[in-house]
């Protein structure tokens, strides 16, 4: 697969996509998934990644009614940490181990 999204005349992508760049150095919750997203793979497409999810919050909000509340960074980081942690724990014992948290502990 090739690093390139594909073209795109819809001005609202466009848009969105303009906005996801644009959260690279935003303290947001929105920001650190698009930081995230860029270190898995490369900056196309987690522009179109955090574009998505915008797309996806803003239908949130247009059919339901509600309005959007981040929460901040910290937030975020603290949930991806809980997830990686409950995962680790997941497979460590569907191999039939058990995870020990060490004393030095980050």
């Amino acid at each position: 697969m090739t690093g390139k999204t594909k073209r795109c005349a819809n001005r609202a992508a466009q848009a969105l996509r303009l906005a996801a760049a644009a959260l690279r150095t935003s303290k947001s919750a929105l920001g650190a998934y698009y930081r995230r997203m860029c270190a898995r793979m490369d900056k196309a497409k987690a522009v179109t990644a955090a574009a998505h999810k915008l797309a996806r919050l803003i239908y949130a909000m247009l059919t339901k009614g509600e309005e959007y509340t981040d929460r901040g960074q910290d937030y975020f980081e603290e949930r991806y940490r809980q997830r990686v942690l409950h995962n680790l724990t997941q497979r460590a014992k569907a191999m039939g181990m058990q995870l020990a948290p060490s004393e030095n502990a980050v």
